[in-house]
């Protein structure tokens, strides 16, 4: 078992992750079996519960766990399949461990940072290795180096190299080499102060990735190698993407990165083949067609707060050789100044999922536009509920029909919590989560782009569609198209009379990938290319 622990230094949202993952992707294709995991320092017991303009989406995963963004790249990036031992927070570390000392398991000892929180930070790290028989254990330390949360993560990692032995575990640090314009040059003493303080600590960095704007040239190489003590071939240059994300990859095997990891840790692992990667590329930067993607949520000025919605449109555009234009609406500008100022223009429209009730009328409106002008819509989530209101509301002519979420009050609640979400009172890990099968009715369009009748997708939401009004939308062509397997719970809706109208109560963005486009959002890619097409006519 090999393990690589990915660190990070100078400033925070330097794309650790989305290195880590990009290392994984090489080694995959190496013929490696690899596994990711992510170390939160913050106290949160997971990021549930925290506002996304804190920490940007929950990325869920198939056992229900909520779990950190990157965790996403991490499963867009590799063939993975990630579960909660995964993702690892100082609020579980210090919860288990607290839990261990009330049940006296600890046996009368004093609990301290040393020893009790970094063997379990340790045993974590055991936990994965045995659970997935990898080959490769990649760890990314969030936060940055010199953060007083991240200090029992980086003493627990030290720990564990020395006991696993130097030729089965590294340290790659990523850094910052800033271009300062005034002076018209990068400079390293960022970096350099980084990579002191990781040594203060007691860990000297194996391989050295520099995040960049401008090219590295060999004399900074050089100054970097010598300063920093590492190796001049292990000081990799990560510059800026020009773009998209899924290029890190092939940077990285441009720079040879892959090769040095097999070599220090004595990998025989031959050359990966990056073929399809590299079509990927050439469609995300040469496609043959283009459309244009409107996304109506509330945290429209935050890309990480629908970072899985946006990856997901992309790969949509890349199963269909097209170009995707995001545009970003917030729904308070579509209440402000109405929905044809806006969306006139759009290939397709998509409501992704949220909570609050701020910018729900907006959404309403946007998914009526859709309806009404025969629109490509995908709603999310609070997207399908958002249209089950709308349909409610402006179709069947139920006045006020809303979701008790936002008015407890509404004389139509077509949209109502779940019988075994009403004496919830705590909200962390309490929704309805994880993968959970769905039957898809035979002939309907979802389960044509399926291609299959039973399907698994994620979940995280507490409100239901209400079935007491099922029978007045079905005869006014509102398609129930997917169910629970008991057929009580509403998975997915179309509308009959429309090119492309659908909404899942369930979240597929999470299960798609660059090279596995999901097939819902190849589907609404493949209609907004038409609806473009038709227009242009």
């Amino acid at each position: 078992m090999k393990y690589i622990f990915v660190t990070g230094g100078v400033v925070s949202s330097l794309g650790k992750g989305l290195t880590a993952a990009a290392l994984g992707t090489l080694l995959e294709n190496r013929g490696l079996k690899v596994t990711l995991q992510k170390f939160d320092p913050y106290l949160n017991v997971d990021p549930g519960t925290m506002n996304p303009y804190q920490h940007g989406e929950v990325y869920v995963l198939d056992d229900g766990a909520e779990t950190d963004l990157d965790l996403g790249h991490y499963e867009r990036f590799t063939n993975v399949k990630l579960t909660r031992v995964n993702n690892l927070t100082s609020g579980q570390v210090y919860q288990t461990v607290l839990d261990k000392e009330r049940r006296g398991d600890y046996l009368g000892k004093t609990v301290q940072v040393i020893p009790h929180i970094t063997d379990e930070i340790k045993n974590r790290i055991h936990q994965l290795a045995e659970q997935s028989k990898a080959d490769v254990v990649i760890t990314e330390i969030g936060g940055t180096t010199g953060d007083i949360e991240g200090l029992p993560f980086l003493e627990a990692i030290r720990e564990f190299a020395l006991e696993v032995g130097y030729n089965n575990a590294i340290f790659m640090h990523v850094t910052y080499v800033p271009f300062i314009k005034a002076a018209g040059e990068l400079k390293t003493k960022p970096t350099q102060q980084s990579v002191a303080k990781l040594r203060e600590i007691g860990i000297a960095p194996h391989i050295l990735v520099c995040r960049c704007e401008r090219p590295l040239d060999k004399d900074l190489r050089h100054k970097i190698s010598l300063f920093c003590n590492i190796p001049y071939e292990a000081v990799i240059e990560e510059k800026d993407v020009d773009h998209s994300i899924y290029e890190v990859p092939l940077m990285l095997q441009r720079e040879r990165v892959d090769d040095l990891v097999c070599r220090l840790l004595h990998l025989d692992a031959p050359a990966p083949n990056m073929a399809h990667w590299q079509e990927i590329i050439r469609k995300l930067i040469a496609p043959q067609h283009r459309v244009r993607i409107g996304v109506v949520g509330k945290y429209i000025e935050l890309n990480d707060a629908y970072k899985s919605v946006y990856e997901a449109i992309i790969h949509g555009g890349v199963a269909n050789d097209c170009g995707v234009e995001i545009q970003k609406v917030d729904a308070e500008t579509i209440e402000r100044e109405g929905p044809e100022k806006i969306l006139k223009g759009l290939g397709g429209i998509l409501v992704p999922g949220g909570f609050g009730e701020r910018g729900i009328e907006g959404k309403i409106m946007a998914a009526k536009y859709a309806r009404e002008n025969k629109v490509p819509y995908l709603g999310l989530c609070l997207g399908m509920q958002i249209a089950t209101i709308e349909f409610a509301r402006n179709v069947l002519k139920l006045d006020k029909a809303h979701s008790t979420e936002f008015d407890p009050g509404t004389p139509h609640p077509v949209i109502a919590l779940l019988d075994d979400q009403k004496k919830v009172t705590k909200k962390g890990g309490t929704m309805r989560l994880g993968a959970q099968p769905a039957q898809l009715v035979v002939g309907s369009k979802v389960a044509h782009l399926y291609g299959a009748f039973v399907v698994n997708e994620r979940h995280r939401h507490r409100y239901e569609f209400n079935n007491a009004y099922r029978d007045r939308f079905a005869k006014a062509d509102f398609v129930f198209s997917g169910t629970s397997p008991d057929g009580k719970l509403v998975e997915v809706i179309e509308l009959a009379n429309h090119p492309f109208f659908i909404a899942s109560q369930f979240h597929p963005e999470f299960h798609s990938k660059p090279h596995k486009p999901h097939p819902l959002f190849r589907g609404f890619i493949a209609a907004a290319h038409a609806h473009t097409h038709r227009k242009a006519l």
